[in-house]
């Protein structure tokens, strides 16, 4: 019989990459882990972890033994979930990650639902890019990620991890207000009035900007990019004050009057998926459950942006 603390251990060495992250994580000391592994390795009677220069990657025998730890670790959160639905009363601790537009759209009147349905239940909020956010699901840091998805770029989906879909938030061409001409009819000709303009994008390499491309070359022209940011305030910052154009999500009003003139994308790129994903075995807990349906209830705001809406233009 295999140590399960260890084989978690070992678990975690593969999702945090070394002996240090490991060790941080769950408040040990290198030494110590490396000696809990050790133990392991005379448990299970063969080499389980190998030296590549100053760090250690896992054998195969310690990638079979993982996907074990991993198998068993997903019965042990149904088990989990079980207990908490045979109270009658929902407590503990549930710990979010949320990416910066739906922290700031549906997270508060999510945290508002909660505390007047379920008291006993504390609830930790950590903004995070789905990027971070969902390697860090994998490795127990939080219990539910929500995450975007935007239009021809799938995430990848781990076989630990179970998603729900939550909304479609949609994403629009904002321009600055700067009256001159004619306002173009159709999404790409909008597009293309603001091929010369500068824009502001989110950094390279993530899903966004790669989306953004597509949808500017899409429409004939290469953006000039001449600022980047993963802070969409800041690109509607730059959008109201007349330096870039952007494209931003409803998320981003969330109820409240667009301050830019807004017009439609073309077909195919006109929302984001919005979802929240938990590791597998965990999306039976009341916890998760009660948090799904807030977050469900929060995204009916009470407004919306206006499709091909002046946004405030005289």
């Amino acid at each position: 019989m295999f140590d399960l603390h260890r084989l978690r251990l070992l678990r975690e060495l593969k999702h945090r990459g070394t002996l240090a992250a490991v060790a941080a994580a769950l408040s040990y000391s290198p030494s110590s882990v490396s000696q809990q592994l050790t133990l392991l390795e005379s448990e299970v009677g063969v080499p389980l972890l190998e030296p590549v220069g100053r760090r250690v990657r896992l054998t195969p025998q310690a990638e079979i033994l993982v996907a074990h730890a991993e198998a068993v670790l997903a019965r042990l959160e149904c088990a989990e979930a079980e207990i908490a639905a045979s109270l009658t009363r929902l407590t503990g601790t549930l710990r979010i990650a949320a990416f910066q537009t739906a922290a700031l759209a549906l997270v508060p009147a999510a945290l508002t639902l909660l505390r007047a349905d379920h008291p006993g239940l504390r609830v930790h909020v950590t903004q995070a890019e789905p990027e971070v956010a969902l390697p860090a699901l994998l490795a127990r840091d939080f219990d539910l990620v929500i995450a975007e998805e935007y239009p021809g770029g799938p995430h990848p989906r781990p076989a630990g991890i179970e998603r729900a879909d939550l909304c479609a938030d949609p994403l629009r061409l904002a321009r600055p207000r700067d009256g001159q001409g004619p306002r173009p009819s159709g999404p790409r000709a909008a597009l293309r009035a603001l091929a010369d303009h500068p824009w502001v994008m989110e950094p390279e390499g993530t899903a966004a900007r790669q989306w953004a491309l597509t949808v500017c070359r899409g429409a004939g022209f290469e953006p000039d990019v001449r600022f980047e940011s993963s802070d969409l305030l800041l690109h509607l910052r730059l959008v109201e004050q007349g330096h870039a154009a952007a494209l931003l999500p409803d998320f981003v009003w969330y109820g409240r009057p667009p301050t830019v003139p807004l017009h439609p994308l073309p077909r195919g790129h006109r929302a984001r998926r919005i979802f929240t994903a938990v590791r597998r075995g965990r999306g039976a807990h009341p916890a998760v459950d009660a948090c799904r349906q807030a977050l469900r209830q929060a995204c009916t705001p009470p407004g919306h942006a206006a499709e091909d809406s002046p946004a405030g233009a005289p």
